[in-house]
């Protein structure tokens, strides 16, 4: 199926989901996961009504929004080395994947270059594996406290990434960990802080994350599938 097709049939999947717990579905935003995509099919994906694309490796990124023409959002939703901030400054409109002060106080630094404001959301690894990135729950308010303090960043919400599991019964219990966190922080009303965002599910759970609260469901092979591009 082409990517158009895709996108309408995912359409239809978020709108049931939300409607099922009581939801708008405008409330939930479809994050089109383009890493290993070429420039092409977010072009593809753009024509078809996509806006907002999520990248997961600095140099791709860099290299494929250079391409791309269409009007696109950039999120960025990867691991993000300290060293590599200062080549996304400016491109991209949140950042999903902070974890560690260090890298906060870096996207600041890059960020007041700018005299301009960058959106985050803070990782958390409620599973505590160890090949994913992500502060604990136990150490989210103190670290949610310090970037607060930054002036140059304002922190929107939340991003998780639950193990895998073939039944996306499984991630629940996740997703549903994630919003309890998220009203733990909104009751804090920690300044500069909102939790207005909740970044959780991919293609095979999504739909269990938007009845548990996602806001932004993070999906590229059901868009993109499998197929492969040529220029």
């Amino acid at each position: 199926m082409s990517i158009a097709t895709n996108l309408t049939h995912l359409h239809e999947r978020i709108a049931i989901a939300t409607r099922r717990a009581g939801r708008d579905p405008a409330s939930v935003r479809l994050v089109a996961v383009s890493k290993t995509k070429p420039a092409e099919a977010v072009e593809e994906a753009a024509r078809a009504g996509q806006r907002l694309f999520g990248e997961n490796y600095v140099q791709e990124f860099i290299a494929k929004a250079q391409e791309v023409r269409e009007p696109v959002e950039w999120h960025f939703i990867g691991a993000l080395q300290s060293n590599k901030v200062r080549q996304i400054a400016g491109l991209v409109t949140l950042i999903h994947s902070v974890d560690r002060l260090s890298l906060a106080q870096e996207i600041e630094r890059q960020w007041a270059k700018l005299n301009a404001i960058c959106d985050i959301l803070i990782q958390v690894n409620i599973a505590g594996e160890v090949t994913k990135s992500g502060t604990t729950a136990e150490e989210l308010l103190t670290l949610i406290r310090e970037v607060a303090l930054l002036p140059h960043l304002r922190v929107r919400g939340l991003m998780t990434m639950p193990p895998f599991f073939d039944d996306p019964e499984g991630a629940r219990p996740y997703f549903r960990e994630l919003k309890r966190l998220v009203g733990i922080v909104a009751a804090e009303s920690i300044p500069g802080v909102s939790m207005d965002e909740l970044s959780m599910g991919m293609s095979g759970d999504f739909e269990a994350a938007i009845e548990e609260g996602a806001t932004l469901v993070r999906i590229g092979t059901s868009l993109f599938g499998e197929r492969e591009y040529h220029r």
